[in-house]
């Protein structure tokens, strides 16, 4: 598998995924702000009796070296008409199923949800990454959490996949332990 750094991807004219960099750091910190405590799914390594900013911060920081590196890739959910960070959706290597690759995130701010965003990106993400080779991608969502599950069905709907398991994982979130489902899906040449 080849790596590739983290690049900008035109998704449409309403959105536009940027490479998650330090001049974002406020943005991002203003929606983390405005979606937690949901939010803190999609980030569980927050410790929320520290200090959120920081831990944003070095998150981001640590993001955009590796992402220029091909270790990791997030980027920022922007509308290109003003700006806005509307999300985060990244691939690490962080996977739990011993066959797949990357790991798939994202989350969307409160008040822009169910306008599509994840929808859009993950597709433009999934078809930028697959022009690195034939791999898997685990996708992993907590069974109490319906618009993630609606979202994981479109997503093995379109790219095929299947439920892996092996590869399913508890998740501490405010001290509640979930498991997660874990999915992979297959996508490249």
């Amino acid at each position: 598998m080849q790596r590739r750094a983290t690049s900008s991807i035109r998704v449409d004219e309403g959105l536009v995924l940027r490479p998650a960099s330090k001049r974002h750091i406020p943005e991002i910190i203003e929606a983390f702000e405005e979606t937690w405590p949901d939010v803190i799914r999609a980030m569980p390594w927050i410790n929320p009796d520290k200090d959120t900013r920081s831990q944003i911060e070095n998150f981001i920081l640590d993001t955009e070296r590796k992402g220029r590196a091909g270790l990791l890739h997030h980027w920022c959910m922007i509308r290109p008409w003003d700006g806005y960070v509307v999300g985060l959706l990244g691939f690490d290597r962080v996977t739990r199923s011993q066959r797949a690759v990357w790991n798939l995130g994202y989350w969307v701010r409160s008040s822009e949800q169910r306008h599509g965003y994840a929808r859009r990106s993950i597709e433009a993400s999934l078809n930028w990454l697959a022009h690195t080779g034939k791999i898997l991608v685990e996708v992993k969502v907590d069974p109490n959490n319906t618009p993630g599950l609606k979202t994981v069905e479109m997503i093995l709907k379109k790219w095929g996949g299947e439920r892996c398991v092996s590869g399913d994982s508890a998740i501490t979130v405010a001290g509640v332990r979930t498991l997660h489902h874990c999915h992979l899906i297959e996508i490249g040449l």
